[in-house]
């Protein structure tokens, strides 16, 4: 007699959908419209922008579009959301 619970097709849980897509489909769904911060040491944050030199000890934050495309850099919290409320983009608070 098979059993179901013996089969290991049948015992894997199924895969979402979206864990699938490439990093450019994943980052086509936020589009323009999705932004999230990120807080990032100044030596970090020089290898991520490029063509610019922050303090090492210093901590920024970084805003970047869905796609990683950064967006702006700021030593406070209080100097991204004062610029995120001129914007028309979405805050994820996960990424």
């Amino acid at each position: 007699m098979f059993e179901k619970r013996n089969d290991p097709a049948a015992s894997a849980a199924p895969v979402h959908p979206l864990k699938l897509l490439t990093k450019a489909e994943f980052a086509a769904l936020g589009g323009d419209a999705v932004a999230f911060i990120r807080a990032l040491d100044g030596a970090s944050l020089s290898q991520l922008v490029h063509d610019s030199r922050f303090e090492d000890e210093t901590e920024y934050h970084l805003v970047m579009s869905a796609d990683g495309t950064p967006l702006m850099v700021a030593d406070t919290q209080e100097a991204v959301f004062d610029w995120l409320s001129e914007q028309t983009l979405g805050l994820a608070t996960l990424h």
